[in-house]
């Protein structure tokens, strides 16, 4: 047994429950982005672009190690930063660290998943990937899957890495400027010394855009369906 192909995946494990044991968690709390908002504001005014780079890697460690609370920290940097480049910086980071979550996984296991896959996980992984590019978008596009789950389950059917990033990127740019404009929003009241209220992240007008292009992204899949059924 090859050892070394465990070594990335051991690392994310090890590092997820050392942000359990010091509760990182609490650091990513609606109550959290409250109490450092001033602080963060004017060490972003001391230095903007090192601020930039210092909030891009807490954002990769955040994805790459599946700790919760990458909602908040994009509430954070969209208050933090403006829509345009908080949504920039944030996409291009969870991309990154979704990618190194996705390559951990797949070089540890995918040959146990193989060994030990049954009739029915063969047949689903032959049925991804003949329309993962439809599958993939719709997993990232919806909000009803937690990221970490999107960002495993790739790995699992064997999808390429070229394809993998490239609906990672494009598939969590809408919902990503959703956060990062409602942030913006939250910085403006924040100033005001007012509490923000996150009631708007579960309302309809959100979810339901969101839902309308995953729903789009399953297009191809229905219509490879019917013409299949239609030449029968």
């Amino acid at each position: 047994m090859d050892l070394k192909r465990y070594v990335p995946a051991v690392i994310l494990a090890v590092g997820l429950c050392l942000a359990v044991y010091f509760d990182i968690h609490k650091f990513l709390s609606l109550e959290a982005v409250s109490d450092t908002y001033g602080v963060l504001k004017n060490y972003i005014a001391g230095d903007y672009v090192f601020s930039l780079f210092l909030f891009s890697i807490t954002y990769i460690f955040i994805v790459a190690f599946s700790i919760p609370g990458a909602s908040i920290l994009s509430l954070l940097f969209g208050a933090l930063l403006g829509t345009l480049v908080s949504g920039t910086l944030i996409v291009i980071s969870a991309t990154i660290g979704a990618t190194f979550l996705f390559l951990a996984a797949k070089y540890a296991l995918k040959d146990t998943l193989k060994k030990r896959a049954g009739p029915w996980l063969l047949k689903m992984h032959d049925g991804f990937n003949e329309n993962a590019l439809s599958y993939l978008l719709f997993l990232r596009f919806v909000p009803l899957f937690p990221f970490f789950v999107v960002n495993l389950v790739p790995a699992f059917m064997n999808v390429s890495l070229r394809l993998y990033i490239g609906t990672t990127f494009i598939g969590i740019i809408p919902g990503t400027f959703v956060y990062a404009s409602i942030g913006n929003g939250i910085g403006y009241i924040l100033e005001k010394g007012e509490n923000p209220n996150l009631s708007i992240l579960s309302s309809t007008q959100t979810i339901l855009p969101l839902a309308a292009l995953g729903l789009l992204s399953l297009v191809p899949i229905v219509y490879k369906k019917l013409k299949g059924n239609h030449k029968i």
